[in-house]
């Protein structure tokens, strides 16, 4: 159960011409995307809420490879006929466009509320000190976060489909493992830049999962290739975004969760290299690739597109 201090109450019953803070907006401007609650708390809670705990984040990363080693080094998983795979498909590629857009829209609406009308480069520098891993922004970093976990279903479907061998490769386990990480960083730091990453990867995912989605229903789309180059691309904008925050922070009073955004750089920087390398010796060779029984070709090099 979430403490609700007087000061969101207060916030909650302004009016339409009061401005909007870190910790909340104006009643008459909330909507079914940005009306959360303001003093939503994901990390300090009493008593701890279920994912707001290291312990939490350990044991699933943990069991998410143990299980993925075991059943890839002893496929006891019987293999699902093709139907059955495409079916499993079309529903968790579905629900995980759908939600990905809900994010991207809902953070995006949430960030221009909350930015402060004498502070517009909040999404970009939180304030050091200050900032706490509350309101509608983090409402919806909680919401990535356990995204994230459900993202785990991509390797299952892997590991029930037939070619499990040579699709379930190191870029797809790393990125699964270490993502939620990240993105458990973000809150448990309030980390600088998160509006950032938390938008710009939901909306690449809204491209990723359609791409998916109208593959296995049987469709064939010919934009695989665009699926990598956006993932590139959002990490060069975010390199881009990542010095105009340096510039704040060294030359202002700090910006907030400063070391979650070095663990955060590292981890994507070495993301890049790897996707860099998956496109340059993916497509060189796309044409000679021929769809797998039972599995559609979008799915052949294992969703190193994540």
């Amino acid at each position: 159960m979430f403490n609700l201090t007087s000061k969101p109450a207060v916030i909650l019953n302004k009016t339409c011409h009061s401005p909007a803070t870190p910790d909340g907006y104006s009643l008459p401007r909330r909507s079914l995307l940005v009306g959360r609650p303001p003093n939503h708390h994901p990390i300090r809670v009493e008593p701890p809420h279920p994912g707001a705990s290291p312990l939490f984040l350990s044991i699933t990363v943990t069991f998410y490879l143990s299980l993925t080693f075991l059943l890839h080094r002893y496929p006891i998983l019987p293999t699902l006929p093709s139907a059955a795979v495409r079916l499993a498909a079309v529903f968790h590629n579905a629900t995980l466009c759908l939600l990905s857009g809900v994010m991207a829209v809902g953070c995006a609406l949430s960030v221009l509320h909350q930015t402060p009308p004498d502070n517009p480069s909040w999404w970009i520098c939180f304030p050091a000190g200050s900032t706490t891993p509350r309101g509608p922004t983090f409402f919806w970093a909680h919401v990535f976060y356990f995204s994230k976990i459900l993202e785990f279903v991509d390797t299952l479907l892997i590991l029930l489909s037939g070619s499990r061998s040579r699709r379930l490769s190191f870029l797809h386990v790393y990125h699964h493992a270490v993502v939620p990480v990240m993105c458990y960083l973000w809150l448990a730091a309030a980390q600088t830049l998160m509006p950032v990453g938390l938008v710009t990867n939901a909306a690449v995912h809204v491209v990723m999962y359609a791409y998916y989605l109208l593959s296995a229903i049987g469709l064939r789309p010919g934009w695989k290739r665009m699926v990598t180059n956006c993932q590139i691309t959002q990490f060069l904008y975010g390199y881009v975004v990542s010095g105009l925050m340096l510039y704040l922070h060294f030359t202002g009073s700090g910006c907030s969760g400063f070391w979650a955004w070095g663990f955060s750089t590292l981890f994507t920087t070495s993301l890049l290299a790897l996707f860099v390398n998956f496109h340059l010796k993916n497509y060189a060779h796309a044409r000679k690739m021929k769809p797998a029984d039972g599995v559609v070709l979008a799915r052949i090099n294992g969703r190193d597109c994540t």
